[in-house]
């Protein structure tokens, strides 16, 4: 069971408004939750003192939500509140993430799921960037968008077809044919490269080194690019990478540079590479740390690099909770 959250407005006290506002509400919180009434268990409503005339539980039951049980109450008078406010909590028996929906006026209620929210999230090869990205867009309910994932699935294609990722033409060839879809379930990214998910196939290490390479193609980066803008135009996303905060969205309202020594990055690689059963000596991680760095940090196109106005975040001495503390924290202040 989950809680749906929702708030509107209306311009006048009247029978006719109210109704509108609450049975629009109720809708669209429906339609944006892919509701069913059998779904919904209880709604409960509250308005603010100046709406009289009607109770919004009896305009809920008059546009047709008679179904399940009803509650309405009245808030409390506080100075400087919004005015002609109906708020709504709806349990329903759903097993994905809800989405809350504030309409009107209301929408000044909470910025951070009425406002498009973008998050650029930067760092070097093991700072922890996918990890903290997850859980940032878990506590603040947006949607992480894993850039890299896409550039790895360029990669993964490379090696599938033995081309080259030295020879330009080979891999524009990779790109042209390219049927690379990114689709989210349950808040969830799943990459579809040629109708398959392929999460697991595209992190092992020989595709991770070669994603550097590829990425480093103009023609790559403008393809991926575009589709991050895109996504990030119509959805509240953090996104991480090697230039979301100096490239893809320079203009970006929160970025954050990820950092830590190469040492401690390699032994979390080490860590987690040994949590798969796919270890490595720590030496031969540590290489590949460093030449992954020199790769990004110098290739031609976008390189590594940490945007003027980012916050710099050393992660050495940090756990990853600790981390999306400080970005979550720095996020809500400012929304």
């Amino acid at each position: 069971m989950k809680a749906i959250r929702g708030a509107t407005t209306v311009d006048n006290d009247t029978p006719e408004e109210i109704r509108r506002a609450v049975g629009g509400l109720l809708s669209e919180i429906m339609a944006k939750n892919n509701l069913s009434y059998g779904e919904i268990i209880c709604i409960m409503l509250s308005n603010t003192q100046d709406i009289k005339s009607l109770y919004p539980a009896k305009a809920a039951r008059e546009c047709g939500f008679a179904h399940c049980a009803l509650y309405s109450s009245l808030e409390p008078d506080i100075d400087n509140s919004l005015k002609l406010c109906i708020r709504v909590m709806i349990l329903a028996e759903i097993d994905k993430a809800p989405t809350h929906v504030y309409l009107g006026k209301a929408e000044c209620l909470r910025k951070d799921i009425t406002k498009i929210i973008n998050i650029a999230l930067d760092g070097p090869a093991g700072s922890g960037k996918s990890t903290v990205s997850k859980l940032v867009a878990e506590k603040l309910g947006i949607l992480y968008l894993d850039t890299g994932a896409m550039y790895r699935a360029i990669a993964l294609k490379c090696v599938r077809e033995n081309a080259d990722y030295c020879d330009k033409d080979a891999v524009k060839h990779i790109l042209n044919g390219l049927d690379l879809t990114i689709d989210y379930r349950d808040g969830k990214q799943i990459t579809m490269l040629d109708g398959a998910d392929v999460g697991e196939s595209i992190r092992t290490p020989q595709v991770s080194l070669l994603a550097s390479y590829v990425s480093a193609y103009s023609f790559v980066r403008n393809k991926m690019v575009e589709l991050q803008r895109q996504i990030a135009a119509k959805f509240s996303c953090i996104l991480d990478g090697r230039d979301i905060g100096t490239n893809v969205l320079p203009g970006c309202e929160f970025k954050f540079f990820l950092t830590a020594s190469p040492e401690v990055r390699a032994k979390r690689r080490y860590e987690e590479l040994c949590a798969k059963g796919s270890a490595q000596p720590y030496e031969d991680v540590l290489k590949e740390i460093n030449e992954r760095d020199f790769q990004d940090k110098n290739r031609a196109v976008a390189p590594l690099k940490q945007a003027s106005d980012a916050i710099l975040i050393d992660t050495s001495a940090l756990t990853a909770e600790q981390v999306a503390a400080v970005i979550v924290e720095n996020v809500q202040r400012k929304i």
